[in-house]
């Protein structure tokens, strides 16, 4: 059930960026003038809206609504440390204990879906089953590891745009010096007054496009490099908060 919400509040955010995309391109379509209009829109284009610039606009708020979720995320991650999973007293833990924790965790709505509960439920079972304290911090250690990856795989969309839209901007500079270049190429347009003006803007709005895509691009980078650290830190002090907290607590090895 939870798989199915996911899925549907990730396609309500995919469809919120698209519009925001949207209104943002109306926008600079009222706001701007003529030159910015072009470099950053192509709005003197035939196939407007149909262009390049838009697709990539477009690209970008889909990048932004992705970085929401993962920021959402990883708030959530930062949270669980203040749930109270596990007693901070210092205390040995027993068997009793144990299940108490366990069972609070299993009965909880939505308890298994971040890391730090996940922890906690795998480290007690492993060592309810061996009765082993290096058996569970060997569990621990491999949750650790594969929650590393879990977060790397959660930002395979993201890195997909940060290759799309720079790619977006190499073909708008290619499809803008393929204008050009037919442009100059007809024998009438050779002879207009204005030729070398209408060759050299063609050209001029074609490399934009990428200096448009680049500088989007790295707005990309820098802030899910900003979060994917933030997600990455709330998961080391969730395997530090386990270690403090259970691991050191264990009652000892089992007869």
């Amino acid at each position: 059930m939870k798989n199915y919400s996911n899925i549907f509040v990730r396609i309500f955010v995919f469809m919120i960026a698209v519009v925001a995309a949207i209104v943002f391109i109306g926008i600079l379509r009222l706001v701007t003038g003529p030159t910015l209009q072009e470099i950053l829109l192509d709005a003197d284009s035939p196939v407007w809206p149909f262009t390049v610039q838009n697709i990539m606009w477009i690209a970008l708020f889909i990048g932004f609504g992705e970085l929401f979720l993962r920021w959402s995320a990883a708030t959530d991650e930062e949270r669980q440390l203040k749930r109270g999973y596990l007693p901070t007293d210092g205390r040995r833990l027993n068997d009793e204990t144990m299940t108490k924790i366990r069972d609070g965790i299993v009965n909880r709505k939505y308890g298994l879906d971040c890391f730090l509960p996940r922890m906690i439920q795998r480290t007690i079972d492993q060592y309810s089953v061996s009765g082993k304290s290096d058996q569970a911090i060997s569990v621990l250690n491999s949750s650790l590891e594969l929650y590393m990856h879990e977060i790397d795989l959660r930002y395979s969309m993201l890195r997909y745009l940060t290759w799309l839209i720079p790619s977006l901007g190499f073909i708008g500079t290619v499809m803008g010096i393929m204008f050009a270049l037919q442009y100059a190429g007809v024998p009438a347009n050779a002879e207009a007054e204005d030729f070398l003006y209408q060759v050299t803007s063609r050209l001029g709005v074609a490399f934009t496009t990428t200096l448009l895509a680049l500088i989007m691009s790295a707005v990309l980078v820098l802030i899910q490099s900003v979060i994917q650290s933030k997600e990455e830190r709330a998961l080391n002090e969730a395997g530090q908060y386990c270690l403090d907290n259970l691991i050191l607590r264990l009652g000892g090895d089992k007869a």
